[in-house]
Parts: C-alpha cells; sequence; structure tokens
C-alpha cells in the first residue's frame, strides 16, 4: 500500500517514542507507537521495560474508543505471539483500527510476519517499510541478539593521534576530554553489559558504573575477562554501591583459592574454555552471555581484548573517541596484538558517522571483515 509524507512525520514521532525506551527493554526491542485520526493523535506510547505492556497497548489505552477508524503507526510489527504479555496484533485487530503503518517487519521468528498477516486477514489495510533503515538502526541491538542468539558487540576507546590508549604502558592515563567523558556515561546508561580485560582493572581501577548530572542513569553488567583470576578481591568495582552484579570469566587454569576469594566479594564466576594460549576464548564468552539473555556489550578494554575481539570477528561496531594529541610510543596501542599481512586483510568500517565532542572527535561505524 502506498505511502505519504505525513506517514514519514507520524513514523518520526513514533521513533522518537521508541528512543526513550533505549537501554530498560532487553531483550526485547525498542517500540514506539502513534494513533491518529483526522490529523489529530489521539494516542501514543513506547515499550518501557521487558514485561510491561507494549507501545501499542499503550497507545490503544490512551485513544480508548477513539482508535476505531484510526490509524496506527508503530516501529515495528505488532507481535502475534503470547510470550510475558498478550499478542498486539489481536488488540488492534479488536480496537477497530482500520490502517496500520510500520517501520519495519519484526525479525523475530516467532513473528516473522504473522502480525502483519494477521491484521490484514482482519480487513486492516497494511503499509510496511516507512523509515526502514532509522527503525532497523535503533534496534540494530534486538536484530543481532533475536537473529544470533549473541550479543551486539561494540568496542568504545578513547584514543590518541597516534593510536594510543594511554601515555605509557601500565599506567592509567586519560586521552580524551570531559565531553567524551559524558558521552561515555550516556552510552553506557544504553548498554545491558560493559566488559573489559584484568588489566583495564588492575591500571585504572574503574568501577564501571553510569554517572549522569540527572543521577537516573542505570549501571550496567560488570563483565571482566581474566583468564587466571588475577584481580584483587579489593578491585572499586566489587567495593562499591551499585545494583549492578560484577561476572568474571576466567579458565580451568584459575585457583578455587582466587574464585571463592573474589565470590565472597559478590562476584560471579564463569569458567568458560580456554584458547591454545590459555586465554579465554571469547567465542565461548559471548556464547553464554546470549545463553543469559546479555543482548549488548560495550567493550572498554584494553588492547589485548580489542586485538582479540577483531581476530575472533566478533566485535560489531566501533565507536573511537580521537583526542587530538600524540600520546608517544610509551603507551598502549589500540590493537597492539592484532597482526594483518596487508591491505587485503584489513579490517573496515561502512555507514561512518563523524561528531565532534569539544575538542575531540568521535568516529562511529559498522565493522566489516574481510572475505578471506
Amino acid at each position: 500500500m502506498a505511502t505519504t509524507d505525513t506517514d514519514q512525520e507520524y513514523m518520526a514521532l513514533a521513533l522518537d517514542l521508541a528512543r526513550k525506551g533505549l537501554g530498560r527493554t532487553s531483550p526485547n526491542p525498542c517500540v514506539g507507537a502513534v494513533i491518529v485520526r483526522e490529523d489529530k493523535i489521539v494516542g501514543s506510547g513506547y515499550h518501557r521495560r521487558a514485561g510491561t505492556p507494549h507501545a501499542e497497548i499503550h497507545a490503544l489505552h490512551q485513544a480508548g474508543s477513539l482508535a476505531s477508524g484510526s490509524t496506527l503507526y508503530v516501529t515495528l510489527e505488532p507481535c502475534n505471539h503470547t510470550g510475558r504479555t498478550p499478542p498486539c496484533s489481536h488488540a488492534v485487530a479488536e480496537s477497530g483500527i482500520n490502517r496500520v503503518v510500520m517501520g519495519m517487519l519484526d525479525p523475530n521468528p516467532l513473528v516473522a510476519g504473522g502480525g502483519r498477516q494477521y491484521l490484514i486477514d482482519n480487513g486492516i489495510e497494511v503499509a510496511t517499510g516507512v523509515l526502514e533503515p532509522a527503525c532497523r538502526r535503533l534496534n540494530e541491538v534486538f536484530i543481532k541478539y533475536i537473529t544470533t542468539k549473541r550479543p551486539l558487540v561494540v568496542i568504545k576507546a578513547g584514543v590518541s593521534l597516534d593510536g594510543r590508549l594511554n601515555y605509557q604502558k601500565g599506567c592509567s592515563g586519560w586521552i580524551t576530554g570531559p565531553d567524551s567523558l559524558l558521552k561515555v556515561h550516556q552510552l553506557r546508561d544504553c548498554y545491558d553489559a560493559i566488559l573489559v580485560g584484568r588489566g583495564t582493572v588492575e591500571i585504572d581501577n574503574p568501577s564501571l558504573t553510569t554517572r549522569l548530572q540527572d543521577s537516573r542513569g542505570r549501571d550496567p553488567l560488570r563483565l571482566v575477562v581474566d583468564s587466571h583470576l588475577s584481580i584483587s578481591p579489593d578491585a572499586r568495582m566489587l567495593n562499591q554501591q551499585s545494583e549492578a552484579e560484577t561476572w568474571i570469566f576466567c579458565t580451568s587454569r584459575a585457583s578455587l583459592e582466587k574464585r571463592k576469594a573474589l565470590e565472597r566479594k559478590g562476584a560471579r564466576i564463569f569458567e568458560v574454555n580456554g584458547t591454545e594460549e590459555g586465554r579465554v576464548n571469547l567465542t565461548a564468552a559471548m556464547a553464554l552471555l546470549g545463553e543469559k539473555q546479555i543482548t549488548s556489550v560495550l567493550v572498554e578494554g584494553g588492547g589485548a581484548v580489542f586485538s582479540a575481539l577483531l581476530a575472533a570477528r566478533l566485535a560489531d561496531k566501533v565507536q573511537l573517541f580521537n583526542a587530538p594529541l600524540f600520546a608517544g610510543s610509551g603507551g598502549e596501542s589500540l590493537t597492539a596484538d592484532l597482526q594483518l599481512a596487508g591491505r587485503d586483510e584489513a579490517v573496515r568500517l561502512t555507514d561512518v558517522d563523524y561528531t565532534g565532542m569539544g575538542e575531540d572527535l568521535l568516529v562511529e561505524g559498522t565493522i566489516v571483515y574481510p572475505q578471506n
């Protein structure tokens, strides 16, 4: 069915609503809905948290009897199965809505066009694909998770012009400025988990919490890759007030004594397969996270973890905060352990965005791995 500029305008409003759920709906998608009757919005809503009513239900409750004969704009195909909530497609059909405009079809195999078909079978006009690229980008985390059962993995780092993470290896040293720092905390608020390696814990002793001025930030799950459980039980992340847990991945080489010491501090220890070098197998770790319904991971360091993720082709996106300074040869390289033979093996970015962050430059993009 044909769509109009007006359809795009209302879908843009639905997208704005959907963004309010970022970081709150996992493992569900972010969805916004707007109900329009005679060129007036009579109902709107967004999905706020997994297990609570979906966007369409909020909008229908607000519209009441005015929903009959109206148009529903929704960023994602209404569900047609019973999960923790009843099927939205049935509620839409029962409301008397006579037209539904969708941003995109649901990639969830449990839906897979079933919601759209149910609406059509009940005499409702349906249009799809309105502002679809924006709708897909909004739910890139959900799309990755629901189609692969693995989390979306994003490499985040602050680097100098010469690609350094600090000024001296083994020493903490902030590279980027305050605008980038604020953006990092806004990112943490939107991801299920933050992942760091043992070295980052030992050198920076980070809290890995979300600190925003309005104090409404949500602490993500803290993940540490520590093959031999070398970090101290006195690490800051294990001795702070936070509702989020700390999970540590190790191999069978870790001692039982160290495991018990960390568990006494509240950490959860997960033993996964090791690589030939005796390190945590990150592919196995990501599979475990998927089983635990962790849908997105923001990787904050260090260079060994970044390199391992890229070498294993596990990273999906990059967010690099580039500072206008040279840190010198003594610092840790972003990808010190990533060995590539030439240009044909280079890991590239596509759909690249450049955003000024005070004096810094944020480079964001989707990773494209070589075909060979």
